[in-house]
């Protein structure tokens, strides 16, 4: 189904692309020629940069040394061999893939500053490296190319322009469907949430390593066309400066947008020539300052933004344009002004130029537009049939979880201290006790998120011991979360996708060459993440982001996610905390239909009438000890028990 603003968007892309293409032979200028050509090959890059950066919220200071090796290695190739274009672009590709992998296996075991120093460190190393290994860099002096040949005919400055934008659709193409497909949600869920992604069976530093390898291999294209297209390449042009330029372009530009990449390539390659020309300088900066006030003028009124919040962008734009004229030369100006204009981007535009003018005219993304569609899908159904496959019917009343003697110690405190759980198959068992009393500890032990100091823990018949949070929610345990762990910035219906995640069998190639596997393998998810969704009764949410929601949603989003997995257990980590009666009515009615179809729940819960009028069995811990154990009404009239909750002797 098409909405309509697809065939804008199509018609807007055509456009675009045919605007490409026509430019060297509108212009006729070879200077303006390598300047577009130049954005394009930076933009490639940017493209692999924003999955990092944007999408995973890594940040990597290596990326120009990834360039560098990309370039050096169709240089050398071109130098020693005389190699052909077919065979250095494929090879600047892997070979600079396989370093990013180098890098990232164990780069990406640390995070924040830390991994931004490793990469600053790689990216150092490979420019020493670069400069030293004269017997096949040539060091200092670098490397002299042509022009490459395609099919024995040397190219021209026009025909290899043709051949880097064609290669740059290739790229926007590519990046576009992983990012759009099950591969870029996991990526996404990196950053919203590294805890909520790994209990939904999305390996956190697996797909980390991921998305860094396929940055790097973008990269190493780019690299080798820049080596082609500036026709000699040294150790120096790869240095932090070209780094932070790479960063600066996707802060300003716009993250999680090829829009936002595009013109942040445009801005760190024509922002510098800009200040050299003072004319132009003032045309633009008036012209900003127009563009500014309208996008502004336009969130005022629709309310998307405050009067402090519109002014200063304002302010700051008619500030420059006024700079611009102040100005008789940008000889003594230029560096001042380039840092001032991207202070006020980073400071004041935090989702950049195209989330702010996105923000500002209230322009929906792509998500939530594919979400508004699929929710049209089958609008008169209950979603059960969704449901139908998470858990199973038999053996019920056998034993699926036995934790025996789990004891977890934080030096000196025992959060849980040898206690004991047997979970019956098809039951609601509830778990309760006073805060601090151990119930959520119990939690991330069960999921792989703490390793128990001593005891076992078996599921099915199997050990959880020693397994990562990811295999334990694949082998059928999910969970929601005591503080709601959504991934904010995603829709409701990317949030349940993500969940499904073990539903895919396609691999990158499926994904980037739309092959039948993937198309029907994201058709039928999707209509049954919005079977989960219409379960918990979201479906008309579909394309709300999460963060969005109000409380009570979160909480029922959070449970839709969970059953993604298809658990035979499900575990609730007080799902009705901060929700209204009405709210926890709902939400008692869902967890029966969840046990009705066979998923056994352990059910947390401060609402003393939810877990008696819920659960089979009730324990009860106490400073990380089991106190009590049984039948509701039994634990509700146990003397520890009450002591437990009033702090006194029972009456």
């Amino acid at each position: 189904m098409m909405t309509t603003s697809k065939p804008k968007t199509l018609i807007a892309a055509g456009l675009a692309i045919a605007a490409v293409a026509a430019f060297p032979l509108a212009s006729g200028n070879p200077y303006y020629i390598h300047l577009v050509e130049t954005i394009m090959i930076y933009a490639i890059v940017l493209f692999g940069l924003d999955i990092v950066v944007g999408y995973t919220g890594q940040v990597s200071l290596g990326h120009a040394g990834l360039f560098g090796i990309g370039a050096y290695t169709a240089g050398v190739l071109v130098f020693k061999l005389a190699a052909p274009l077919w065979v250095t672009l494929p090879a600047a590709i892997v070979v600079t893939a396989g370093f990013g992998a180098l890098l990232a296996l164990p780069a990406l075991r640390v995070t924040g500053p830390y991994l931004a120093m490793v990469t600053l460190a790689f990216g150092t190393i490979i420019q020493i490296l670069i400069n030293e290994m004269s017997f096949l860099t040539e060091g200092p002096m670098g490397i002299t190319l042509t022009k490459p040949s395609l099919f024995g005919h040397q190219l021209d400055e026009t025909e290899y322009y043709w051949v880097v934008a064609v290669l740059l659709l290739a790229s926007l193409v590519f990046v576009h469907r992983v990012l759009r497909s099950h591969l870029g949600r996991a990526f996404e869920a990196l950053r919203g949430s590294p805890v909520a992604s790994d209990c939904m069976g999305v390996s956190v530093y697996r797909y980390k390593v991921y998305a860094f390898v396929i940055s790097a291999g973008l990269a190493g294209l780019a690299g080798a066309l820049y080596a082609y297209s500036e026709q000699y390449i040294s150790p120096n042009t790869y240095n932090f400066e070209q780094t932070v330029l790479f960063l600066l372009a996707i802060i300003m530009g716009g993250r999680k947008t090829r829009t936002g990449a595009l013109l942040g390539a445009a801005i760190i390659v024509m922002l510098p020539k800009l200040l050299d020309d003072l004319e132009m300088f003032r045309i633009v900066s008036i012209v900003l300052a127009l563009v500014v006030a309208a996008s502004s003028w336009v969130a005022l009124k629709r309310g998307k933004a405050t009067m402090q919040t519109a002014l200063i962008p304002v302010l700051g734009s008619v500030a420059l344009a006024g700079l611009s004229f102040k100005l008789q030369t940008m000889t003594d100006w230029r560096l001042s002004v380039f840092g001032l204009i991207t202070l006020f981007v980073v400071y004041y535009l935090q989702d950049g130029i195209v989330g702010f003018v996105r923000n500002a005219l209230n322009l929906r993304g792509h998500a939530a537009s594919d979400a508004d569609d699929a929710a049209k899908l089958n609008p008169q159904g209950t979603g059960a049939d969704a449901l139908s496959q998470a858990g199973g019917l038999t053996e019920r009343g056998s034993s699926l979880l036995q934790a025996k003697q789990v004891l977890m110690q934080f030096g000196g405190l025992k959060a849980l201290n040898l206690v004991d759980l047997d979970i019956r198959r098809g039951s609601i068992h509830g778990l309760i006790g006073p805060n601090g009393s151990g119930k959520s500890t119990m939690m991330n032990v069960l999921t792989g998120i703490y390793t128990p100091t001593a005891g076992s823990v078996n599921f099915a018949g199997r050990s959880l011991a020693g397994r990562t949070s990811s295999d334990i929610a694949l082998s059928g345990i999910a969970r929601t979360f005591q503080n709601v762990q959504l991934f904010g910035e995603m829709t409701a219906l990317q949030n349940v996708l993500v969940g499904l995640h073990h539903s895919y069998r396609s691999n990158l190639l499926d994904v980037a060459l739309h092959l039948p596997r993937y198309v029907r393998e994201s058709r039928e998810t999707t209509a049954r993440a919005i079977g989960l969704l219409r379960f918990v009764g979201l479906a008309d949410l579909a394309g709300e982001e999460a963060r969005n929601l109000p409380y009570g949603k979160q909480r029922l989003l959070e449970i839709a996610r969970a059953l993604a997995l298809d658990p035979q257990l499900l575990l609730l980590d007080e799902p009705a905390a901060g929700l209204t009666a009405p709210d926890i009515t709902e939400l008692i009615a869902i967890i029966r239909k969840i046990r009705e179809h066979g998923v056994t729940v352990i059910l947390i819960e401060h609402h003393m009438d939810v877990v008696m009028g819920l659960c089979d069995t009730v324990s009860v811990l106490d400073f990380g000890q089991k106190i009590a154990e049984g039948l509701p009404a039994q634990v509700q009239a146990d003397e520890k028990v009450i002591e437990a909750y009033l702090g006194g002797q029972a009456a």
